[in-house]
This record gives C-alpha cells, structure tokens and sequence, in this order.
C-alpha cells in the first residue's frame, strides 16, 4: 500500500471508528479534520500516559457542532469559531487549540511541489470556473519560464460543512470582489464549478488520483499524501512557499484574546513572509455538560495538550497555541459546571 493510500485509510478509519475503541474512561470529540493528523498522535500519546481514550470522530467541523448541539459528544472541534453572542445562546465556551496552513494542491504531469505559483485571483477564477484549462494566460503570466499543458482543470473542492473551506472562502473574499459577490464565504458555499470530496482526506484523495486536479487541504494531508502543492502571492505580493516558518510569520499576528470568544481569523494576513491561508482549529464544549465525568477528562486532555502537544504539533508543521495563553483559557474552563461546581480545576 503506497504512502497515500495509507493516510487515507487511516483517515477513513478514524472517521468511521473514533481513535481507539471506547472503554469505561473515555473522552468523546467530533468535527475537524483539519486537526485530525495531530490530535490523533496526541490521543495516542495521552492514552500512553494516562489510559484516557479520546474517541473522536474526523467528521468534519459542520458535523462535529451538529453531534454536539445533539449531546452525543463532549467535545467538538471545529476551524470556523462562534461568534460571542452564538457561544451565550448556546451555552458553549470555546477556545483555539492549534493553528495551520491551508495549502492548495494539484495532479499536473511533471509540475512537483512548490513548481507552480499562484495568486489570489487567479485561485478565485479556478474556483468560479472562469480559468479552465491550465495553460490559461492567467496562469501563464504567473509562471512565465513554465510550458504549462492544455489539460482541462478539475476544481475539487469538500462536501458538507467545513471549517478548512470556510477559511478558504473566507481568503477568496478578501482578495476576489467577484468571489464576495458571487459566492461568498461560509463553511458550505454553492460552488460554481468542481466535484466534491468528504473531509480533507476526500480532497487530497480526488487530487491524488484525477489528473488536472485541484484541491485545498491542511498541509500535514499535503505532506503526507505527498501532494503537489503551490506556492501563493500574499498581501505584499511575494510568492511564499507553504511551510513551518511561512505559517509563523502569518501566527505572528493572531492575538486571541482581544477577540470576544477567541473568534480570530488569520486569512491573508501581512507581512513579507506570511502565508495567505492560516487557520485556527478551536474546542467546543457545553458550560453545563450532560456527563461532567467525561467534560473534566476533556480538560484535563486539552491542559495536557498545551503542556505536551507542541512536539508532535510542528512535527507535522502545525502551529501550537502558545503555553502563555492556557491560563487565560482555563478563566473560562472554570465556566464550566456541575451542580453550580466549577470542573476546573479538576481534583
């Protein structure tokens, strides 16, 4: 089974299954698979610690909020936050976990990673439909020394609410008036052209596998299904490559907390080094849970998180949230109640 086909598989399994099989201490999540490749690694590495299995469900960040406005979750995580007065009417406290880039990726013959550049209109127009072929002179102009071929392009975009294409609508907005107009930013959007793949690994898998295929996945899926992705034209015009240090120079500007709930969104961001398209994977959970037992094991997993993630984290080139911010999170993880109890901090 060859490197791609592995990630997929795993992928699929861990959205059918849960990571592991549930068991009398258990913590259960659902909704993003953006995050998937490194909370999987720290369920791994927690149940080693601790014998805590985290179940979670790579479903999609639209999913993950739908199973836990349901109570059959604790925990949801999801790449477009709620805004403060949705968090209130809910009766939700949220807060960023994790930060990375969303890169695209394409199947061209002979066109290898970091080879083709683009910009942000152009990506619009890809999308709209308006550029069909990928010799198109927009394309073209971009990649002036590059013998592009005539072959039809193949827009791949996901099905079903997501978070990682609300980030990706959320950039085209920002740089494609047209896009705004005709499309807008949302994590389900009426998309103008393409084919749609379940979670990031349907996307990279259709990539993978049409020849002409373009797609937008978190990089760790990029990486690990080694995929061909672009480099891009941010804010100040310059062509950057996606990576660890492009990602911490776009991090460099988030600052949650002057944001009522955390609500940040780090598309196209500035900065000479930036990349264009960082997204934010926050936590949901109810301030009054239906199973506290399960909700303080979910804390006590996310604190351990911020204290032991980092490694794993920018290992597969992810962002961490910085330890300085957990004390702030915890103010509001002591929101969260039994019985008028506070659950944090946990006994």
């Amino acid at each position: 089974m060859n490197a791609t086909k592995t990630v997929l598989a795993a992928a699929t399994a861990a959205m059918l299954f849960g990571i592991g099989s549930a068991e009398a201490q258990s913590v259960t999540g659902a909704g993003s698979t953006f995050i998937y490749p490194a909370l999987s690694q720290w369920a791994d590495a927690y149940k080693k610690d601790t014998g805590v299995e985290v179940n979670y469900q790579a479903i999609g960040s639209g999913g993950g909020l739908q199973q836990l406005a349901a109570k059959t979750v604790t925990f949801a995580a999801s790449d477009k936050p709620l805004q403060a007065d949705d968090l209130d009417s809910k009766g939700y406290v949220q807060w960023p976990v994790i930060m990375g880039g969303i890169v695209p990726v394409v199947n061209l013959k002979g066109v290898k990673a970091d080879d083709l550049v683009l910009d942000g209109k152009t990506l619009a127009d890809i999308y709209l439909g308006k550029v069909k072929t990928w010799n198109d002179k927009e394309i073209q102009a971009l990649n002036p020394k590059m013998k592009l071929p005539d072959t039809a392009i193949t827009v791949v975009h996901r099905s079903g609410g997501s978070g990682t294409t609300f980030n990706f609508t959320d950039y085209l907005n920002k740089v494609s008036p047209e896009w705004k107009s005709k499309v807008g930013s949302s994590t389900e959007v009426n998309w103008p052209a393409g084919i749609g793949g379940k979670g990031n690994q349907g996307v990279a898998q259709y990539v993978s596998t049409v020849p002409g295929a373009i797609g937008y996945v978190e990089y760790a899926f990029a990486l690990q299904g080694k995929l061909a992705w672009t480099r891009l034209k941010n804010q100040s015009g310059n062509a950057v490559s996606p990576n660890l240090d492009s990602f911490k120079a776009a991090a460099k500007n988030a600052d949650y907390t002057k944001v009522p709930g955390y609500a940040l969104i780090l598309t196209d961001q500035p900065g000479d080094d930036t990349w264009p398209i960082l997204a934010s994977t926050f936590v949901l959970m109810y301030e009054q849970p239906q199973d506290p037992e399960q909700a303080t094991e979910a804390l006590k997993f996310f604190d351990w998180v911020f204290k032991n993630g980092d490694a794993a984290a920018e290992k597969l080139e992810y962002i961490s949230i910085p330890q300085s911010l957990a004390p702030t999170f915890e103010k509001d993880w002591a929101h969260v109640k039994s019985d008028g109890k506070a659950l944090w901090p946990a006994s």
